[in-house]
């Protein structure tokens, strides 16, 4: 395949495919997809990925196009933490659960807490590496709001881990993305990780 070839959009894939190809990974796993209790499963498998992947339907960015500047000179921090996600590792397809949270310094403009959760939702739902999912939010965050300084800090339980492999559970995967400020300067930094309960002497 050439540079550009690769380049190119891949062929859409109907339904009946997707079907089929569960199919046949059922048959390559040793079982009849023809039998009572899986005939149904290629069809459930499809309707879950349409949920678990809807993520690619969305442009994150446009969660963040409607801004309030109201704030009576509000320019404190805003933090949203906890934010529950589910995504999936690229590298296994198995899923990464856990949470995000978010911070960010305005400058002159807020946006509805709401539509942080949005964002990260619409990069969780795609096939993911947790260190590109946290940066892409800080990203998007960032160039959209134009802050002072914006922070993502994620935590997942990565089931590639825990279900195959090494099969540890218990384990948990800490990601962050600091920019602005909020790399510049200790203070809000630490100020952050205090609000999310993330940091030394947790």
């Amino acid at each position: 395949m050439t540079a550009h070839e690769s380049d190119r959009e891949p062929p859409p894939v109907s339904r009946e495919q997707a079907e089929e190809a569960v199919r046949t990974l059922l048959r390559w796993a040793g079982d009849d997809p023809r039998r009572e209790g899986l005939r149904d499963t290629p069809r459930r498998v499809v309707d879950a990925y349409g949920d678990w992947f809807s993520g690619y339907r969305d442009e994150p960015r446009e969660f963040l196009a409607r801004t309030f500047e109201e704030v009576h000179g509000y320019d404190d921090l805003i933090v949203l933490r906890d934010i529950e996600f589910e995504s999936h590792c690229e590298h296994h397809m198995a899923p990464i659960i856990g949470k995000a949270h978010v911070g960010y310094l305005p400058d002159g403009k807020v946006v509805g807490i709401s539509k942080l959760a949005r964002v990260v939702e619409a990069y969780a739902r795609r096939f993911q590496v947790q260190e590109t999912m946290t940066s892409q939010i800080a990203t998007c965050i960032d160039a959209i709001l134009k802050p002072r300084g914006v922070g993502v800090v994620v935590v997942g339980a990565h089931e590639c881990m825990t279900t195959r492999g090494i099969h540890k559970r218990g384990v948990s995967m800490v990601t962050s993305t600091m920019l602005g400020t909020f790399r510049e300067d200790a203070r809000t930094r630490a100020e952050f990780l205090r609000f999310i309960d993330v940091g030394p002497g947790r």
